[in-house]
Order: structure tokens, then C-alpha cells, then sequence
């Protein structure tokens, strides 16, 4: 599939929040869980996005394969996940850093230091772009897909 593949190969994403009526959009090393309904995130608790995320837990990720070639506009996939994000504890935290830093091993410290938060995404739809203007839905956990 298509969407795993994206998912798989890119290691880096752009998370979009709102506090206050104003959007803010950071770029993220993420990990996603094998079944793609889950995206993880981890971030300093005193960052902005972080308040953001307390605030409001309604986010946007995107991503893309794009080679920045003409081409693109053709071959190209664009990936938007819309989901909300919760901070996990305990042992389930410890499973998804360990994940994640298996993902991203230079990020192994940062993502066992006291400050450091671990944000689970729950992926509500997956909206997919390609050949420049078709756009697809998929729906994690949904049958049949």
C-alpha cells in the first residue's frame, strides 16, 4: 500500500496546532505503528507546541515523497493525517520511546530525558494526494480498507 510506504520511508513530518485562534506548524520526527492508526510524537513540555497540544489536542500532520524535480506534480504523494494527540505515561510511554528511538537512534537521549513528553496521535482519516489532484481517504481501523 501506497500510504505505508510514505508512512515507512519518510522520517519526518509537519505538525500543525491552534491555540488561540493562530495556527503554528512544526517540523517532527514521528514513528506509526504497524496497523497506521497510530502516528508518536515527542517533544520538550516546555515548548510552545506542547502548550498548544494541552490546549488544544486537535492536530494535522503532513508528509510527502517529493524529490523537488519536475516531475513531482505527476509522482508526487502528499499525506495529511488528521488525528488527535493525548501524552502517554507508564509503560506504555517506555514502549513507544523505545520505538522511537529504534526509529530515530541520534534521538535516543533526547527521548529519555525527564522533560521529554511522548504524544500519541490517534489517526482519524488519512487524506491522500496524488497526480497532483486526486485526493483519497483512508480510514485507519476501518473494514474493508
Amino acid at each position: 500500500m501506497e500510504l505505508q510506504r510514505v508512512l515507512g520511508g519518510q522520517r519526518y513530518l509537519v505538525l500543525a496546532t491552534e491555540s488561540g485562534g493562530q495556527p503554528y506548524a512544526n517540523l517532527m520526527a514521528f514513528a506509526v505503528s504497524d496497523d497506521l492508526c497510530f502516528l508518536t510524537l515527542l517533544t520538550d513540555r516546555r515548548t510552545r507546541k506542547f502548550a498548544s497540544l494541552t490546549a488544544n489536542r486537535r492536530v494535522a500532520l503532513f508528509l510527502d515523497d517529493r524529490e523537488n524535480v519536475g516531475t513531482d506534480t505527476r509522482d508526487a504523494l502528499a499525506v495529511t493525517a488528521i488525528g488527535e494527540a493525548e501524552e502517554v505515561a507508564g509503560s506504555e510511554a517506555a514502549r513507544l520511546r523505545a520505538a522511537f528511538a529504534a526509529r530515530h537512534p541520534t534521538l535516543a537521549d533526547f527521548a529519555q530525558a525527564p522533560d521529554c513528553a511522548v504524544l500519541r496521535v490517534r489517526v482519524g482519516v488519512y487524506r491522500v494526494v496524488s497526480h497532483f489532484e486526486e485526493v483519497r481517504e483512508w480510514y485507519p481501523g476501518a473494514a474493508g480498507q
